[in-house]
């Protein structure tokens, strides 16, 4: 697979991010990763909550599939690069 210069910018641009967000959020990796043990199996239910500065609360969940297990899989490869 060859890429351009713009595809490897934009990882570039990626990687700087989650480093960032690293720094920032210490704690968010750690908690990905423990629940990458043992939590994300198929049938387990991921809940995301967002509460804006004014108050007002974004809800939505989703119900980990087999597919979803494989993607994951694909993202901690590619941590591991």
């Amino acid at each position: 697979m060859n890429m351009n210069f713009n595809q490897i910018a934009l990882i570039q641009k990626l990687k700087g991010g989650m480093d960032r967000f690293r720094i920032n959020h210490p704690k968010f990796p750690l908690f990905l990763n423990a629940i990458s043990q043992d939590a994300l199996i198929e049938g387990a239910v991921v809940e995301i909550n967002v509460t804006t500065p004014e108050g007002r609360n974004y809800c939505s969940n989703l119900k980990i599939k087999q597919e979803d297990l494989e993607f994951i899989e694909c993202l901690k490869s590619l941590r591991q690069s």
